[in-house]
């Protein structure tokens, strides 16, 4: 169990979050009701518990060059809670997923966050041996030999059932990138199987706090359908219901170990990797603080183009890592996509992708506690 509480990245520690929080007696209510009402967006079937499967974790920050630059990924079967208590529209819950975990690691939606540094190449294993079903890993940025591009069509390879593949991805594009799987992809990333590569550049000096955040709209239509269930789908007629940050849907993505609030602390420079894992375009908004755009695609800005906003616009696998003071009076700000009906648990708002900036300072605040016991948080 990792001691940081938040998004994943460089936050702040547990104890840390205990002691700001003590004044707030927070706990699990699994009944409680945000001031409107909404309809339930799937199922409350015990997935679970039906199907045997894992439930999917937090996604965990992989150090490459902790382990000689070598990483091993496999694809699991799993039940992905996205937001499992019934407060503000839930619960949220897509069946079946295919996630990404190490070999020690559990299972998680996104994957592993795989991180190492410029010049330092990895290998990673596509461990395929207890699988069902054809996959491969596709890395975006990293300029790799025509055999590692992992695209069957055109390589000739994929990593079958009972087998193992190992890709040599050369750290030669710093900046953040992605990884997926590249077999059937309309039906692969729906499943799951994506998560964040970052390379950080040679002479690379982390902010105050640093986080990475991946978005994604989903059709639980074909999640449910790969668990059993009688729905009908295509991707031609693909129409998302389920919108995630970090797998999980608001309130549960302000949940301080499961979901990912963006914790900070007055004066903190913050600096958030962002990608686009869906097939839809996310605006996304931070309320009360402006941002400058540092990297895209892993392409630094220089800091003449650079200028402040409040919108990011992300076309589907786009990576942008943005930075920002945490000067706003101490409180709790929205960060989410302004598509507003991608903020929605169902008819229920609001939901959906939205997570929030919060501050150490406000977390003995009533109304942060409140907002815990809607995130299911027993502090």
């Amino acid at each position: 169990m990792t001691d940081q509480i938040g998004a994943p990245g460089l936050g702040i520690s547990r104890r840390d979050f205990v002691a700001a929080t003590a004044g707030v007696g927070t706990a699990a209510i699994a009944g409680c009701t945000a001031p409107d009402g909404g309809e339930s967006v799937t199922d409350t079937t015990t997935a679970a518990k039906q199907s045997g499967l894992p439930t999917t974790s937090p996604p965990e920050v992989v150090d490459a060059t902790e382990q000689g630059n070598q990483v091993t990924l496999k694809s699991v079967p799993a039940v992905h809670d996205v937001h499992p208590l019934d407060s503000m529209g839930g619960p949220v819950k897509l069946p079946r997923v295919w996630a990404f975990a190490t070999e020690d690691g559990d299972p998680s939606v996104p994957g592993p966050i795989v991180r190492t540094e410029e010049g330092q190449d990895i290998e990673v294993t596509l461990d395929n041996t207890d699988g069902k079903r054809p996959h491969t890993l596709h890395f975006h940025g990293s300029q790799t030999a025509w055999e590692d591009d992992g695209v069957p069509t055109t390589t000739g390879i994929r990593v079958g059932p009972g087998e193992k593949h190992t890709y040599t991805i050369p750290a030669n594009v710093p900046g953040t990138h992605l990884y997926h799987c590249h077999y059937q992809t309309q039906r692969h990333i729906d499943m799951g199987m994506y998560g964040i590569f970052r390379i950080d550049p040679k002479g690379y000096e982390p902010a105050d706090k640093e986080y990475f955040m991946t978005v994604k709209d989903w059709d639980s239509r074909l999640n449910r359908s790969m668990a059993g269930e009688d729905v009908d789908y295509s991707p031609r007629t693909r129409n998302p219901d389920v919108f995630t940050v970090n797998g999980k849907s608001a309130p549960r993505t302000l949940h301080p170990e499961d979901g990912s609030p963006v914790i900070v602390e007055q004066g903190d420079t913050v600096r958030l990797h962002l990608v686009n894992g869906g097939y839809m375009n996310h605006p996304l908004h931070i309320h009360n603080h402006r941002f400058r755009m540092v990297e895209k695609d892993g392409g630094q800005i220089p800091a003449a183009a650079q200028h402040t906003m409040d919108i990011t616009d992300m076309a589907p696998a786009e990576r942008h890592t943005i930075e920002f003071q945490a000067d706003a009076d101490p409180g709790i700000y929205l960060m989410h996509c302004h598509k507003v009906n991608h903020v929605m648990n169902g008819t229920f708002y609001p939901g959906g992708m939205l997570s929030g900036v919060v501050y150490k300072d406000a977390m003995d605040s009533d109304i942060f506690g409140k907002l815990m016991d809607f995130a299911g948080y027993d502090a």
